[in-house]
Order: structure tokens, then sequence, then C-alpha cells
């Protein structure tokens, strides 16, 4: 390896840190990748996961071997504890030492981490989905409590375990939902013929609509749907306080739970706070339409951690392909400054959004135009994630595990991990 070549580092191989190593592989830049873990999440089906629907490997693929062929990227397994953008150096904490690496060019792209809008006294009694540890231990919860419920005599108590509540009305709440309705009163409740057990499932959203960013149709038809399912939504109702065993919203109502599921919405990662700027709403890093942090040479953030207006004066959405492209410009704009060429500013070409409900229910909006819904959705999503899904051993089992969930009404993956919550 050329030492004389400029260094890029990239911290996050998620979808932006992943495409923006993807544009430099082969080409004249030593590029050393970070993360915390030694794979990449595709984090769209994290909620089967938690369901009892896939195996935490059919939806994660080891760094190393996605860039076993690229000797110019090497992969470093730790924890950006400073950034010392003066002297271009990063402290990077890996098993007991401390590392200090230096780069020429740095691009982060660490993503998000769930907000609790600063009611903190929320985090202690909820359940997040954001990482693999996260649907593991979500999975260990909802499998565990329907055990117990199996054998406790106090009905009520009984109910309060086979009661999940699910905040937040976005995709990923609302996929959370639909699955764990199915998981329980389609699949678990078969093999415990010894008690009648029906869980209630409830979606709390504290907006009069679910799925901001879709039209009304669209809206109205995911919560025609997920009522259809037997999914209880409460619309406009604001969480008030939160226990180990119950749920109060705002209007007075009081939901015995011991599994409360926080897809509320999500902040830019803690390591935006180490670049030592002023950042924008949710903790963002302000960059510039090149994709550089304002103030910060050499230096650019991606995806969910970053803040970009759009032509509209409206911030880019935390979503996965405008972390992509946005990975993608930053590693070109890297490369065209070390030729001497000219930086692009970034263009979100807007291929449209989708989200599951369920068996044989979504809402899809193609390219912001044609509005989808029911099984044409449900298809259309299905398609989409198997083949962005990262390598075929993948793409195979996954799609070999839905078609028999779908065709048995089974979810195989039901084993209770003893795994401590992080």
């Amino acid at each position: 390896m050329n030492t004389q070549q400029p260094r890029v580092v990239i911290v996050g191989a998620g979808f932006g840190g992943l495409f923006a190593a993807r544009a430099l592989a082969g080409k004249p830049v030593d590029v050393l990748l970070i993360d915390r873990n030694n794979f990449h999440t595709f984090t769209p089906l994290l909620y089967q996961v938690a369901t009892c629907a896939l195996d935490p490997s059919e939806i994660a693929y080891p760094i190393r071997t996605i860039f076993r062929k690229d000797r110019n990227i090497r992969t470093l397994l730790g924890n950006v504890t400073a950034i010392d953008y003066a002297n271009k150096c990063l402290a990077v904490a890996v098993g007991e030492q401390t590392l200090q690496e230096r780069y020429d060019y740095l691009i982060l792209a660490t993503g998000s981490v769930p907000t609790y809008f600063g009611q903190e006294a929320f985090r202690d009694n909820a359940l997040e989905l954001r990482t693999l540890s996260d649907a593991v231990n979500l999975r260990n919860h909802i499998l565990a409590l329907f055990e117990q419920a199996t054998w406790i005599e106090d009905e009520a108590i009984q109910k309060a375990m086979t009661t999940i509540v699910v905040v937040g009305g976005g995709p990923t709440g609302l996929e959370t939902a639909g699955a764990i309705f199915e998981l329980y009163n389609h699949v678990l409740n078969q093999e415990y013929v010894h008690r009648d057990l029906s869980a209630r499932v409830v979606l709390i959203e504290m907006q009069p609509f679910l799925l901001a960013p879709y039209p009304d149709k669209l809206r109205q038809a995911a919560l025609e749907q997920l009522r259809s399912l037997g999914v209880e939504v409460r619309l406009g109702s604001p969480v008030e306080s939160v226990a180990h065993d119950h749920v109060q919203l705002k209007d007075g109502e009081r939901l015995e739970t011991y599994t409360l599921v926080w897809a509320a919405g999500v902040k830019g990662s803690p390591v935006a706070e180490l670049l030592d700027v002023e950042l924008k709403r949710g903790n963002r890093v302000p960059i510039l339409p090149t994709t550089e942090v304002v103030n910060r040479p050499a230096i650019y953030a991606v995806g969910d951690m970053s803040y970009l207006d759009d032509e509209d004066g409206n911030p880019y959405p935390m979503l996965i392909p405008v972390a992509q492209q946005q990975g993608e410009l930053a590693a070109q704009n890297i490369l065209a400054e070390i030729r001497g060429g000219e930086k692009r500013p970034f263009r979100y070409h807007d291929r449209g959004t989708m989200s599951t409900i369920g068996r044989r229910r979504a809402v899809a909006w193609i390219y912001n135009k044609i509005q989808l819904r029911g099984y044409i959705a449900w298809l259309a999503w299905l398609g989409l994630h198997l083949v962005t899904l990262l390598g075929f051993r993948n793409r195979l089992s996954v799609f070999l595990s839905w078609v028999w969930n779908y065709f048995t009404y089974d979810r195989s993956v039901r084993i209770i991990l003893n795994q401590e919550r992080e």
C-alpha cells in the first residue's frame, strides 16, 4: 500500500459510510473504515428480527467480507472518542487502548439515535429498535413475557403482559406494531393451547395522522389497514408518563403494559458533538451542499447526522436513500479535490417511499407520484428490500424465510437468549 496516498477515514459502516467506501474502492486513496460493529446491518428489516421472522445473521453482513477484494480499504473495530480537527487526528477506543488515527479527509456517517424529546425518564422503561442488539432484546422480552403470561393466574397481570404499546406513527412504528400483532395472534397463541391468550397491540401517535411525509390518501389507507389487522390506534394522544407496568396518555387513558416500544423519532449521533460546531435541530451537523461540514475543512458529514436544506428550505429527511447518495457524493467530491477538479452539490434523487403494515398490507408512494396500497404495495415492498439486501446468501435465506412464513404462519426464530440490555 502506498502510504503517500491521501488518507480518507470513514466513521460509520451504515448506508452512508458503506456507499462512501464503495465509491473509494480501487481509487488512489488509503481508506480506513471505523465502526463499533464488525458488520453492516440492513436496518429496514430489524423489526422482523424482533418479531421472530428472521435470524439476526440474515440482515447483517461482515464489513471485512464486503471489502476483502479492495486492497486500499482497511477496517477498524472501535469507537471514536475525540476529533482533533485542527491537527486532523481521531482518538479511537479499541479494547483497552486508544489509537490516534490521522486523516487527510474525514467522512462522518454515524447515523442517529432515538430521541425522547426531553423526556429522558421514558428511556428507562422503553425498548428501542435501532440496532441488531435492540432487535434481539425486544425479541427476548416479548417471548419471555408470553411464556410467563401462560402461567399467571391474575387476569389483570396476564392482560398487561400480553399488551404491547408502540409509540410512533412512522414506518418503524407501523411495521413493528403489525408484526407483533401477527406474531402473537397467529403464531404464539396456536402453541399455548391450555390458556386462551390473545395479544393487544396499541399504536400511539401524537399527531392526528400516521406517516407524516405521505399524502392524505395513503395516510388514511395505512390507518384502515392497521385497524383491519387488529391493531388499536390512538391518534393525537401524546404520552404523559411511563412506568414499568403502564403508559399514561395526556387524554387520561391508562394502558396497563410491561412492553413499550419507542419508535417516536431520532436525533443525530452523539459523534456530532465532537466537532465543536453549532448543531442544528435534532442534534444534526450543518453541512454545505458539497456535504462538507460548515467551518470544518476536509470534514464531511452524511446521512441522518447531517443537516442540509433542500430547494424548498426544508431539511433533507433522515432516510436511507439520502444517506446513500450523500455518502457517494462525499467520496466523489474528495476525489475531485485531490485531482484539482470541481466539487458537485447534492441533488437528491427521490424514488419515493413505502411502508409495510402486515401480511398483504402496505402503502407505497413511488417517485412521489404513484400511490399504491394493499397487496400490490406489499409485493413492491418485498421486492425492493430483497434486491437491496447485501449478499446472495442473505437474499436467498430471507426469501425462503418469507415464503415459509407466508404459507405456514410460522416464525421459526423463537429463541430466548439471555442478553444484557445495553
